[in-house]
């Protein structure tokens, strides 16, 4: 549905709207906003494209002479909260940032991913659709109101109240996004305490990060209304799985078919040559790309053998232990699953390299590999060498140099966020390696 100038006015007016919050997002997938009234001068400076704001202020944007930056808001994605106040509705638009000489910046993440869809059409596709399924935990807060590491439930997979006693604040988040136009397929305790999933429905993949940014935002407003503190940190407890955000991927043809199906492939999977080709690209880049599925160094202590997390670099179809998997479903429903992005990736950034890895397999026609249909957590070493299956990188360190190395993923980030995630990846490295932890003084103090 295309929304215009004239249905915002209209619903202001309407549904009481008297704030309006113009947001994007920053390299490290943040979701910023600047708020603004919701009167009718103002309305027209947003509408028009010239409102502005100071990208020196945000990490990895512009320098500080270069400050004067213009938001431009993408209409579809127009929403009024379902919480207001007093003071009446707050509603929100994504915006795209444009410089002040009227150029697209190449520093919006969001902006980078249109980048990508145009290459997607030149090489003849119209649509890349995504499905994601972010996972998230809840904790109690403390009396004075910052979270803690203490646990509401003792739920695990699938249980519901009294163990789950998360049930009621999930059901207000799947209301809540219901009501802002999400289409919620499932909601559901995950494995480790305290952890919890909510999918909704594929959109196509500008629309569906949008989705996934607005998501994180309603979770953890409707978890502190309920006293809780929702986060989407990969590895928040030890001992425990942790969170993830598995990305169902597909492409389809500007006659509106999924072209991941072919009901005569040869190999019996029901995948067609670009499925294949895709697959290839996705496998080949997998170790190079894992920063950017997995941008932070308590990333890596989630991808760890025994948590169900993938480790291994393969690919298979029922087989739930390797990197990518193909799901049951074919027809439209046909999709790639990769399995290592957590809840941390900018989803535009993610998916922007994801595409651009799989148009660089169909391009240049990259086989993939054999799958592996055998549980690759109890192979040895020596069989998963000899199966030709690697190990994604064990910390963000290993991660960013590989990233640094593999000139399809930089490309597909542009020279302005490359260097500046880059930047900032080797500083929180440096950070983190710097740090005594609580581990190294139980282990260490007395025994040296």
């Amino acid at each position: 549905m295309t929304i215009t100038a004239a249905d915002i006015r209209r619903e202001v007016k309407e549904k009481n709207v008297t704030f309006l919050r113009l947001m994007f997002s920053d390299i490290a997938g943040t979701l910023k906003n600047v708020e603004i009234p919701a009167t009718d001068e103002q309305l027209d400076k947003v509408l028009s494209n010239k409102a502005m704001f100071d990208g020196s202020s945000i990490e990895g944007f512009v320098r500080i002479n270069e400050s004067d930056m213009f938001l431009h808001p993408d209409l579809d994605t127009w929403t009024v909260f379902p919480w207001g106040g007093e003071n009446g509705a707050v509603a929100g638009l994504i915006c795209d940032i444009y410089t002040a000489e009227g150029e697209p910046f190449a520093g919006d993440p969001r902006g980078n991913l249109k980048r990508a869809l145009r290459h997607m059409e030149k090489v003849g596709f119209k649509s890349f659709n995504l499905g994601p399924e972010p996972e998230f935990f809840l904790f109690k807060l403390d009396e004075k109101g910052e979270p803690t590491l203490e646990v509401n439930d003792r739920g695990g997979y699938f249980d519901l109240a009294p163990t789950d006693l998360a049930d009621n604040t999930r059901r207000e988040i799947v209301n809540v996004l219901t009501e802002m136009g999400f289409e919620v397929e499932a909601s559901h305790h995950e494995v480790a305490i305290g952890q919890h999933e909510i999918d909704f429905k594929y959109a196509d993949v500008l629309k569906a990060c949008d989705n996934i940014q607005i998501f994180k935002l309603v979770v953890k407003t409707i978890a502190r209304k309920h006293g809780l503190y929702a986060t989407f940190m990969a590895k928040p407890k030890f001992g425990i799985n942790g969170s993830g955000m598995h990305c169902n991927m597909s492409l389809f043809d500007y006659e509106g078919n999924n072209v991941f199906f072919d009901t005569e492939d040869p190999k019996g999977m029901q995948l067609s040559e670009s499925a294949y080709y895709f697959l290839g690209g996705l496998m080949k880049h997998a170790y190079n790309y894992t920063a950017i599925m997995n941008p932070t160094v308590n990333s890596y202590k989630r991808l760890v053998p025994g948590y169900e997390a993938p480790v291994y670099i393969a690919w298979a179809g029922r087989n739930r232990s390797p990197l990518i998997r193909v799901p049951a479903s074919r027809g439209m429903g046909t999709r790639l699953e990769l399995r290592s992005v957590d809840p941390t990736a900018n989803p535009y950034l993610a998916l922007a390299v994801l595409l651009e890895a799989g148009l660089d397999g169909i391009e240049n026609k990259i086989e993939a590999p054999a799958p592996i249909e055998s549980n690759i957590y109890i192979m040895t070493q020596e069989e998963r060498k000899e199966a030709g299956i690697r190990d994604l990188p064990s910390t963000l360190h290993n991660a960013v140099k590989a990233l640094q190395e593999d000139e399809v993923v930089k490309a597909a980030l542009g020279n302005h966020i490359f260097t500046n995630f880059v930047e900032a990846k080797k500083i929180e490295w440096s950070s983190y390696a710097a740090f005594v932890s609580q581990w190294e003084i139980d282990n260490y103090l007395d025994l040296y």
